[in-house]
Order: structure tokens, then C-alpha cells, then sequence
């Protein structure tokens, strides 16, 4: 068991509660960048942190599949990790009925982890999922959105996560990380949310908010409760 599903990830996402306003004002204030083949916006390097899928390499522009708006959902899966987190698998159950629906809306959704498409391949086929996933290993990816811990913070035992920095509780952490590419190419970071701001991605859990006994998760950790699908008892 990854050990962020053991602390539950108790703290609260700072972006829990966005809306469109607030992106479109992140928009203006954060990163930009018009050469599309870097990851990240205020980098002079060009070809690097490339992300891999069966197909080669691709860039974070490349990822928007022909769209203006990109999700990337980080995915807690470390190089050398025998199985995916399973508090990610929880929410990544949700994303194939999405799927139906955002490219129809202008959105392209795509799942990214660090550990090699060797790792991730596999356990997707086991989960049963259609997404894409695509791996950032050797990249610095993970590390510029801050669901990574680097060399430095893991010497430390702290990491700054969830717009803070605090103890070190996993090497990897999860996350969601919004782009926006206008007509000429110039991709934003219009928004990210970490930690229990990821809630509003569970759809189990908007119906058992609405049972009589709602959640009624143990408050010392709140997603004990939860397995991977193939995990539960019959």
C-alpha cells in the first residue's frame, strides 16, 4: 500500500473549490510558453521533459490531441513500483464514463506517471482501462507540478506539495494539472489542485453523499475502506 493512502491525504487542496472565473484569471497569471515542445512554461530548453507512450515520445503540446484544453491527471505510480496507488485507481475508475463526454466539450483528459510504460502498461490492462497514459520518466515533469519529490527533498523529508511545503509522506503524490493552447500555439497552466481537492473527481462519492449514512468513512483515515476493483471480496 503506497503510503499516501495510509495518511489519507489529509490535507486540503487550496483549489478545492475553483470555478471558471478563477481559471480564466489564472490564466493571465501564470505559465506561458510558445515553443511547443517544452513541458514546461519559463524554460529555454527545447526537447525536454517529453513524456513516452507506445507510439514515441510526445510533448505536452502533442498531448492536447488536436483540442485547446488539456487534463492531466497525476498519477501516484513511482519507478519500481510493483502496482498503481490505490487511492488513484479509486478515482481513476471515473475517468473512462468521462471520457464519452470531455472531447466533445473541447477537452482532451490524460493520465501521467513517472514510472516507465513497462509498469504502466500492464497494470492498465488489469484495471480494464481505455484512457491514455503516458509515462514521464527521465523527465522533469512531475518535479515542475510538484508531485515528485526531488533529490534535495527527499534528503530533507519534506516537500512542498499542495502549496506548502511539510513532511515527506511518499516520494510520488497526486494531483490535476489544467492547459490551455490558443490559435497560435502558446499553452497556459490555467490551474492545479492536489490532495482532497481531487474529491470532485469521484463520482462514488457524490452518491453516497446522498444515502443516509453518506460517507461514513473512519475519520482516522478515511479511504480504508477503498480497494482496487479487482480487490474487493465478491
Amino acid at each position: 500500500m503506497c503510503p499516501v493512502c495510509v495518511a489519507n491525504m489529509v490535507l486540503i487542496a487550496v483549489g478545492a473549490t475553483s470555478s471558471g472565473g478563477l481559471t480564466a484569471f489564472a490564466m493571465n497569471k501564470l505559465y506561458k510558453r510558445k515553443q511547443t515542445n517544452e513541458i514546461k512554461g519559463g524554460q529555454n530548453e527545447t526537447g525536454r521533459d517529453e513524456t513516452r507512450n507506445r507510439n514515441g515520445k510526445e510533448t505536452l503540446a502533442d498531448l492536447f490531441d488536436g483540442r485547446s484544453q488539456l487534463i492531466v491527471y497525476h498519477f501516484m505510480f513511482g519507478p519500481g513500483w510493483e502496482e498503481g496507488c490505490k487511492s488513484c485507481s479509486y478515482l481513476a475508475d471515473h475517468f473512462d464514463g468521462a471520457n464519452w463526454h470531455l472531447p466533445h466539450r473541447d477537452v482532451t483528459l490524460v493520465v501521467i506517471s513517472r514510472a516507465p510504460l513497462s509498469q504502466l502498461e500492464p497494470y492498465k490492462k488489469r484495471m480494464g482501462w481505455r484512457f491514455k497514459w503516458v509515462s514521464s520518466h527521465g523527465s522533469d515533469f512531475n518535479f515542475d507540478y510538484h508531485v515528485s519529490a526531488a533529490e534535495n527533498e527527499k534528503a530533507n523529508q519534506k516537500m512542498f506539495y499542495n502549496y506548502q511545503t511539510d513532511e515527506l509522506i511518499s516520494n510520488e503524490m497526486p494531483g490535476l494539472s489544467v492547459f490551455y493552447k490558443n490559435e497560435e500555439g502558446d499553452v497556459f497552466h490555467t490551474y492545479s489542485t492536489y490532495a482532497r481537492g481531487l474529491d470532485m473527481l469521484v463520482g462514488t462519492y457524490h452518491f453516497l453523499d446522498l444515502v443516509p449514512k453518506g460517507r461514513d468513512e473512519n475519520q482516522e483515515s478515511t479511504m480504508d475502506w477503498v480497494y482496487r476493483h479487482d480487490q474487493y471480496d465478491a
